[in-house]
């Protein structure tokens, strides 16, 4: 009670930025149809608003499976378990509002979802740092920073860019990306002059897990992630994990939830272009096609833009989408556990190829029941921005090389099995992106974008970005189609020093 107050006072509050009109009817006229291209986080959370709704969706999407980059899928081991394998950790940040509506959908009380004990920064170079302890409310968090950390004391302050330092402070949508959208967070970094180790710990692999590397990623992108993590943001650094793998948690009640609701739903169906219809569009798979009033494409960048059939001017806007450095992420079966004392969860500073350590036989049950009947430990490795063109066997293997420099007793575990991948699919924010990154909208009627790349008037990332523009997409449909649109909450939209 006294924290909610405290949130208030200070205006840090969550608030809507979408109200829906209450005088239009929940529901859809019978006929109302839609087809999603996608089935990651934003394509499944359009086709769940409109199901509920009962708007007629067809979900088309290429792998195997649902989920995207969240997804889940077997791997046998040699000992013959069936495991479930991932793209790499993901964290459920409290102030995911958006997703977190769609995940009660499945489970109202988030039972699924377990507080994460902390994650430190971990380097050679320095002793490891915790920030998950910090109070949740700006700018007490700042506060106590600087008050605690030893990578950013207070003398330290004497020698920051207070004019880089105060940007920090004053996000604002418009103003933010007009001033720092064609400067690369490299060169913002370098004039904020941050010691070095608060540089490493604070920004580097802050940075590093949104797939960027600094000399390619917007200024202006690195500061709303930076407000919409920390500064703007109310209910502070913790985070949960699923319970156990993404797939058994999410994607398969999510799947169940969207048939029983009357979507269609076709995995392993790569849509190959779209194009108008008797219905308005039509969407070719294949030697499939799906008509539908609407279309919303929750694709991401490299896969929109092998779409054909995309009307001009959103064609020229999606060609100049780009996607990040590759990531790679390696999964390990060992023979014996690493200490009892390591942490879960690590982000690594100052490695040449490791971002991120997972211990998921500490994380998953299924994991974990395969630790405690082999006596082994279940560790994953990701590379949020790895080398371009590095093979996954090399990735794993100079990830491997790291994680033992940093954890002695890694070098005396043997590999029982792993599992090796590099993606691709990752979008990329560069220096002067902004100005012609799409929207929800994009001008063509009946046409609609969602996806962690898309255009937001509000600062958002990762998956709450993808769920947040799944449902306004949904929103639009529904509010063409005279229904009301599902409500959207948003952190705190400008920076401490900004009313």
């Amino acid at each position: 009670m006294l924290d909610d107050a405290l949130r208030g006072l200070l205006g840090v509050r969550p608030r809507p930025v979408l109200t829906p009109r209450a005088d239009r009817p929940r529901r859809v006229p019978p006929g109302t149809s839609a087809v999603v291209v996608g089935g990651g986080i934003a394509g499944v959370s359009a086709a769940l608003v409109l199901a509920e709704r009962g708007v007629r969706v067809t979900l088309l999407e290429a792998a195997g499976q649902l989920g995207g980059r969240l997804g889940a899928w077997p791997r046998t081991l040699p000992d013959g378990t069936v495991a479930q394998v991932e793209h790499g950790f993901h964290g459920f940040f409290r102030q995911y509002y958006t997703w977190r509506q769609i995940l009660r959908r499945i489970d109202p009380e988030l039972g699924f979802l377990r507080p994460l004990p902390g994650y430190p920064v971990i380097s050679r170079q320095w002793p490891a740092e915790d920030f998950a302890s910090l109070p949740g409310v700006p700018p007490l968090n700042l506060m106590a920073l600087v008050a605690t950390s030893p990578s950013l004391r207070l003398r330290d302050l004497r020698t920051i860019d207070r004019v880089a330092a105060t940007t920090l402070l004053e996000f604002d949508r418009e103003a933010t990306y007009r001033d720092l959208d064609g400067v690369t967070a490299k060169d913002f970094l370098d004039r904020l002059a941050m010691p070095d180790r608060a540089r490493a710990v604070l920004f580097e692999v802050f940075g590093h897990s949104f797939f960027n590397r600094e000399e390619d990623y917007s200024a202006a992108e690195l500061v709303a992630n930076f407000h919409f993590y920390f500064l703007g943001n109310p209910e502070g650094l913790g985070m949960d994990v699923t319970a156990d793998d993404h797939g058994s948690c999410i994607w398969s009640p999510l799947g169940a939830l969207l048939t029983r609701l009357g979507a269609s739903v076709s995995t392993g169906t790569p849509v190959d272009s779209i194009e108008p219809g008797p219905e308005g569009w039509r969407v070719r798979a294949g030697a499939v096609a799906a008509d539908a009033r609407h279309v919303i494409l929750a694709l991401d960048p490299a896969a929109l833009r092998r779409l054909g059939g995309l009307p001009s001017p959103l064609a020229e806007q999606v060609a100049t989408l780009t996607v990040s450095a590759p990531y790679a992420v390696a999964r390990f079966w060992t023979d014996r556990p690493v200490r009892a004392e390591r942490p879960v969860f690590s982000g690594v500073s100052r490695e040449a190829t490791l971002d991120s350590i997972s211990l998921y036989s500490r994380l998953e049950d299924g994991a974990r029941r395969w630790a405690g009947r082999t006596g082994g430990e279940v560790i994953e490795l990701h590379a949020y921005a790895a080398p371009d063109g590095i093979g996954a066997d090399e990735a794993a293997d100079r990830m491997w090389a790291e994680l033992g420099a940093l954890w002695p007793e890694v070098r005396g575990l043997r590999v029982l099995d792993r599992e090796t991948r590099v993606g691709s699919d990752a979008p990329g924010f560069p220096p002067g992106s902004d100005a012609t990154r799409p929207g929800v909208r994009t001008g063509v009627p009946g046409l609609l974008l969602a996806g962690d790349w898309v255009r937001l008037p509000w600062a958002s990332a990762l998956m709450e970005r993808a769920a947040t523009t799944g449902v306004l997409a949904a929103g639009d449909v529904l509010t063409a189609a005279g229904a009301r649109a599902e409500p959207v909450t948003a952190i705190r939209p400008r920076g401490l020093l900004v009313r």
